[in-house]
């Protein structure tokens, strides 16, 4: 079974003041990164930064996205893409053969699934996250 992220109103802003700046960075990094995918996208109902879109959209109850402590579950849904974080955890988890790209970032086409970086403003810097959002758009 999956878990959920940030569900309710303001909760990513509470777990970020009672637990570690870590918490702070990674939802940063994954904000910007859905907030210049919808921008890809060309939302029209998209927050005006990613500062909105993590306090607003990220993760609720609304949101097309959520943040899973658990492998996923692969199926034929063309609108999922799954993107693991780290090659630690990737390489902990039962999934199908993956081709790497380079250093940071491994897929499976088939099943829609793409390796990057974990969500660290260093791991996962801005460049990073471009050349995700081309490895995202390539599986669209």
């Amino acid at each position: 079974m999956s878990t959920k992220a940030g569900e309710v109103q303001g909760e990513l802003a509470h777990i970020v003041k009672h637990t570690s700046n870590h918490w702070r960075k990674a939802f940063n990094v994954y904000a910007k990164l859905l907030f210049d995918w919808y921008q890809l996208q060309q939302r029209s109902d998209l927050p005006t930064s990613w500062q909105e879109y993590r306090d607003l959209e990220l993760f609720q109850p609304h949101s097309q996205e959520a943040l899973l402590f658990s492998e996923p579950v692969l199926t034929n849904d063309s609108n999922c893409i799954h993107i693991i974080a780290g090659k630690t955890y990737a390489a902990n988890l039962g999934l199908p053969p993956l081709v790497w790209l380079d250093t940071y970032f491994a897929v499976n086409k088939q099943h829609r699934i793409i390796v990057a970086p974990y969500p660290d403003y260093r791991q996962l810097s801005n460049q990073r996250i471009a050349h995700l959002l081309e490895l995202m758009s390539s599986l669209r």
